[in-house]
């Protein structure tokens, strides 16, 4: 016998909640110069210990890599994007 009512139903697919905030929303988020190499394999040469800001659009996908975090929210206040911060 199972208990399905106990098994919590997300109220999103995956593929909704990765649009939520579409063109709307867009994440400020802190890297170091490794990671970003990791993580956006196109970026150009990032000299070590550098901190860099990326402004993501809500579904992940890098919009802007920069060295300001200023930069970034400024970046999407012209983009009439909502800039939120992740920590």
């Amino acid at each position: 016998m199972t208990n399905d009512a106990a098994r919590p139903v997300p109220p999103f697919t995956p593929e909704q909640f990765a649009g939520l905030g579409g063109g709307t929303v867009a994440y400020v988020r802190a890297f170091d110069s490794e990671e970003v190499r990791r993580l956006f394999p196109q970026a150009p040469p990032i000299q070590p210990g550098t901190t860099i800001f990326a402004l993501l659009a809500a579904d992940g996908s890098p919009i802007m890599l920069t060295d300001s975090k200023d930069a970034a929210i400024a970046n999407a206040w012209e983009h009439e994007l909502q800039p939120v911060a992740v920590h």
